[in-house]
């Protein structure tokens, strides 16, 4: 009975087991109709690595359902999706991302009309593009992702009508247009806590709203052509911790209700046309760390409150016109900061003592300021420092302050240039304990009348990139061993008086021989923006900055070596007002990524290399006020500059000066290459060598040898005469045949 009962429990509980599973997977399997959407999606696109196969649609990858079998989720993000998007009929889709893959089309009205559930919404990093619909069906949503797609027009005020309970919208890096909707605060979604509209085409005033959005964390809308000033009630959003608006034409004062603000972290207000004074109590935003007011207009002196912001790990405020002398301002109690760029304003003083303090300093920036005094030992305390920028001061002592730097492990950047005026550039003697600046990428000391020569310990610089040295007394010779820094690919040692000639080693500089592989592309990014002195253009990343050899304004004689067209990732070439003589290497075609040619003012002569026509990317090219002569080679290239950059050679004749070549001369000898004259003027007569060593050799290897040996004379002079008696035999019985047939 005992086992009959067991029996009976088994064969129940195996059925109730099997019933659960018989109705779990009734209950999870999908519906026909969310199976044929998605199936119907996956058939629009190109590449697929979907599998969607089985029967069970729940099961696929990216699907998730809820009890009943509806469709719920859609989450394929970085799944290499290509092909164009289509409407989902998927009723109860709660969470659709399809973000990171390569999807186009547009977001038609249809698109959304039976998502009447969804709550995020992620298409970011695709090509999508059109312009947005009407409205939103779906009160339910709060995340809307757009960026980064190509969406374009103005976005319908009416687009967030049904969007009550929206909590983020990010449209950043499209080419929306008109105002940017800072009314939707005001009218549809007070609960929005980030909305950005970076990098756009956004214009206008931003217009009053933001204020109301009570719950508003995060506000950018950096990168557009807003204008006008900053809306009042933004300070009424009491809980934004970051506002983001650099790069736009917005200007007037800060107003003194930011200090409302205390839960900002982040102000981002740069590249604007902000001005007045900063408020004085910026110190009460005690939550501030990331503070960027540069290239605007603030003015007067610096708060001593702003001191107090004990968490600022970056300021910003380089670019201004502010003033007040910095040496009594306390940077002790800033323990985190890391980065301060206080460059191109009107500071007065010296490097604060305090400063020193500041442990975690990886980059300062303070050139283009009136500051005096010399560098004292005490900034060595900053271990962590990688980037300096203190030129165009009043400071003295560069030997002293370059024996100083030596002792930085970690400098990459040190920008000098423009102080210590009318010193002497530290010599080998001065510098003869010479151990510093393994890890140093650029060394930039020009603009500052120094005088000397280029000293040798400069070439214990193995990771030396670029080398900025103009504007200066320099005199005595390029040394060769320039040439053999592996990674130098930036000279400028323009506006000096170097004398002696192009040396040939400079024409194999590593860096600018060959393409790097892929794993050798240098990624790395300065602290700071790095200002090119003439045209200030800010920059941080390293593949910025152009390859470039400028000798201009200097005392280089000689021929430009043949060897310059080695240098194949050169883009900028500048040559001018120098004494080089001979003619243009018909070798600098070979340069094919060359933008900038600049050979003026020169003594060159012979012709435009007609190869130069296939230097394609070239945008600027001056041969002036040389001796060339003969027609300008036509190519799409040489003749799109103006006249200017071939006046001043009078023998040079075709467009685009106005003199035209004579019509009877011979084209192709007008038109030939420079090859041939180069091998004539640049280098020995080797033809007319190699023929004299041949006569030698011919005469003296046989002559020679007949005059020295007496058997090999006898016997030589033997095989002439029967040389002599067979060519007379040979000539009389052709005269006798001849006379035979005449006679017959």
């Amino acid at each position: 009975m005992l086992v009959q009962a067991y029996n009976l429990m088994a064969h129940a509980f195996l059925l109730f087991l099997l019933f659960s599973y018989i109705i779990s997977t009734h209950i999870h399997a999908c519906k026909q109709t969310e199976r044929s959407s998605l199936l119907s999606f996956a058939s629009t696109l190109s590449s697929s690595p979907l599998n969607w196969t089985s029967i069970d649609c729940c099961h696929w990858k990216g699907i998730t359902c809820d009890k009943d079998g509806w469709v719920t989720r859609l989450l394929l993000p970085s799944n290499g999706l290509k092909g164009g998007i289509s409407p989902f009929a998927l009723a109860n889709l709660t969470h659709l991302n399809l973000s990171h893959n390569s999807l186009y089309g547009s977001l038609e009205t249809q698109f959304f009309l039976s998502l009447n559930q969804l709550e995020i919404l992620d298409l970011s990093y695709n090509r999508l593009s059109g312009k947005l619909p009407l409205s939103l069906p779906s009160s339910s949503i709060q995340t809307i992702d757009l960026s980064s797609n190509h969406f374009f027009g103005a976005i319908p005020s009416s687009f967030f009508q049904q969007a009550s309970n929206l909590t983020s919208f990010n449209v950043n890096n499209n080419t929306f247009t008109g105002y940017v909707p800072s009314s939707i605060c005001l009218h549809y979604s007070p609960f929005l806590r980030l909305l950005d509209f970076s990098s756009n085409l956004f214009n206008g005033d931003l217009a009053p709203g933001l204020g109301k959005c009570s719950e508003l964390q995060v506000f950018r809308a950096s990168r557009n052509n807003l204008s006008g000033l900053l809306p009042e009630d933004i300070y009424n959003a009491t809980k934004l911790e970051e506002i983001a608006l650099p790069f736009n034409s917005l200007h007037g004062a800060i107003s003194d209700k930011i200090v409302n603000l205390t839960n900002l972290a982040i102000l981002d207000l740069s590249f604007n046309h902000f001005g007045g004074e900063l408020p004085l109590n910026l110190g009460k935003l005690s939550k501030f760390k990331f503070v960027t007011f540069d290239f605007n207009n603030f003015e007067g002196a610096l708060s001593p409150s702003l001191m107090n912001c004990t968490n600022l790990v970056e300021l910003h405020l380089g670019n201004n016109n502010l003033e007040g002398d910095i040496s009594m301002l306390d940077f002790s109690r800033l323990s985190q900061l890391t980065k301060l760029d206080l460059r191109f304003n009107n500071f007065t003083g010296t490097v604060p003592v305090s400063l020193y303090s500041c442990r975690s300093l990886k980059a300062i920036g303070l050139s283009k300021n009136p500051l005096g005094g010399q560098i004292e030992a005490e900034i060595l305390s900053l271990k962590s420092l990688s980037f300096l920028s203190i030129g165009f001061n009043r400071f003295t002592n560069l030997t002293g302050a370059m024996k100083i730097f030596m002792s930085f492990k970690s400098l990459h950047a040190l920008l000098l240039s423009g102080s210590f005026v009318g010193e002497g550039v530290p010599s080998d003697d001065d510098m003869a304990a010479f151990h510093g600046y393994q890890n140093l990428r650029v060394l930039s000391l020009g603009s500052s009348d120094l005088n000397g020569q280029i000293p040798l310990w400069l070439s214990k610089l193995k990771n030396l990139e670029m080398l900025e040295l103009s504007f200066n007394e320099i005199t005595g010779p390029i040394p060769s061993w320039l040439g053999t820094l592996p990674r130098l690919f930036h000279i400028n040692l323009s506006h000096n008086r170097i004398s002696g000639e192009f040396p040939k080693k400079l024409c194999r500089l590593p860096r600018l021989l060959y393409e790097p592989v892929a794993s050798q592309v240098d990624e790395y990014e300065f602290e700071l923006h790095v200002f090119d002195v003439t045209a200030i253009t800010p920059s941080q990343k390293f593949s910025f900055f152009s390859t470039m050899i400028d000798l201009s304004n200097n005392n280089i004689s000689g021929y430009i070596p043949v060897e310059i067209g080695q240098l194949q990732l050169l883009r900028k070439l500048v040559l001018d007002s120098n004494n080089f003589s001979g003619v243009i290497p018909d070798q600098i075609s070979n340069l094919k990524n060359l933008e900038i040619l600049n050979l003026s003012m020169n003594h060159l002569s012979g012709r435009i290399p007609l190869s130069l026509v296939s230097l394609n990317f070239l945008n600027q090219f001056n041969v002036s006020c040389n001796n060339l002569e003969g027609p300008i080679p036509i190519g799409t290239q040489l003749q799109s500059f103006n006249a200017s950059a071939f006046e001043g050679n009078p023998k040079l004749c075709g467009a685009p000066l106005p003199n035209k070549c004579e019509p009877n001369k011979d084209m192709d000898v007008d038109n030939k290459n420079n090859k041939d004259v180069e091998n004539g003027l640049h280098q020995l007569p080797w033809f007319y060598i190699i023929a004299a060593l041949g006569f030698i050799v011919g005469f003296w290897g046989v002559c020679g040898s007949l005059v020295i040996n007496k058997t090999w004379r006898y016997e030589y002079f033997r095989f002439i005469d029967n040389l002599q008696e067979r060519f007379y035999v040979m000539i009389t019985v052709c005269i006798n045949t001849m006379k035979g047939r005449l006679r017959g």
